[in-house]
């Protein structure tokens, strides 16, 4: 992390794994997390791919407290804190600034459609002043294809310019690479812009951008990095197919199940294939071909199993 433009590099919407009684583990969460520092990878917990939606306000700040007492880094993390009620979203972003994570990830409420950019500044104006915390960092999460709610230019644009050092990036996760395109266009001072997918990291280092939050990095992460340290190499374009390659074959599958599948078999630790309802884990055929399809391009996660 800079300290002048706040927080850069790969991130991974960390996986929650859940026992068998579908409460969450919050011990194995501690050692994925390690794991993913381990590969120089950042945390941002309660994404998308952590089933975010599926933990309540409460489960949160506790697995925020315990990631935070087992000495996890606060400056690696960028935990998802936007939620549909806006106390909530208020009692979410306080606990995480309180305890020190660099950023918040945010998404808007989402289960209103049709909002306009008034309401939702009207939203993360109400967050920013209610939490009422210097230290508080918002990365935007512009996620339209499933929140059906987008964070437009002009929106982004007032935010920077009402709460300068607050607003500091955004994840853009519209998988549309005009639309990051034209945020770099904007050119706005210490704006950190992570695309959502690795890829499209290699245009987005090229054309200045902060880095990635991609759901693979859950069980790709050093080779994202590898590209993400290395995007001026003379390789760099190969190193960008690979990573699409190797995202084309998890994708084939339900997300969340494919990522909670690949870690349960790495690890050697069945139980990390529960989600949570309504979501339903890979049927054994499935899974037996997605790893099949994984191991046949060689792929692996060294020092996953021995960080159990």
């Amino acid at each position: 992390m800079n300290p002048k433009t706040g927080m850069s590099g790969v991130l991974s919407p960390v996986v929650t794994p859940f026992r068998a009684d579908l409460s969450v583990d919050a011990d194995a969460l501690v050692q994925q997390c390690r794991w993913l520092l381990s590969q120089d990878t950042g945390l941002a917990v309660f994404g998308t791919n952590s089933e975010a939606n599926s933990l309540s306000v409460a489960e949160k700040i506790e697995l925020l407290e315990a990631l935070v007492d087992a000495g996890i880094d606060t400056s690696r993390m960028m935990p998802g804190t936007g939620c549909c009620a806006l106390p909530d979203s208020v009692a979410l972003t306080r606990a995480a600034a309180k305890l020190g994570c660099a950023g918040t990830l945010m998404l808007p409420p989402f289960y209103y459609k049709g909002v306009g950019d008034d309401a939702l500044y009207r939203n993360y104006s109400e967050i920013i002043q209610r939490v009422g915390d210097e230290r508080l960092r918002v990365y935007l999460y512009h996620i339209p294809p499933v929140a059906q709610v987008s964070i437009s230019l002009d929106l982004i644009e007032r935010l920077l310019r009402d709460y300068p050092g607050t607003v500091a990036g955004i994840k853009d996760s519209s998988g549309d690479w005009a639309n990051a395109a034209l945020m770099h266009e904007r050119q706005w001072d210490d704006f950190q812009i992570f695309v959502g997918t690795e890829t499209l990291l290699l245009n987005n280092m090229r054309a200045g951008g902060a880095g990635c939050i991609s759901a693979t990095a859950n069980v790709n992460p050093a080779a994202i990095v590898d590209l993400y340290r290395n995007w001026q190499s003379a390789d760099a374009d190969a190193k960008q197919q690979a990573l699409a390659d190797l995202r084309g074959i998890v994708q084939q599958k339900a997300m969340i199940p494919a990522l909670k599948a690949i870690v349960a078999h790495y690890s050697g630790k069945p139980e990390w294939r529960t989600v949570r309802p309504p979501l339903l884990s890979l049927d054994n055929k499935d899974y037996r071909g997605l790893i099949a399809a994984l191991e046949a391009q060689g792929f692996t996660m060294p020092g996953l199993a021995s960080s159990r």
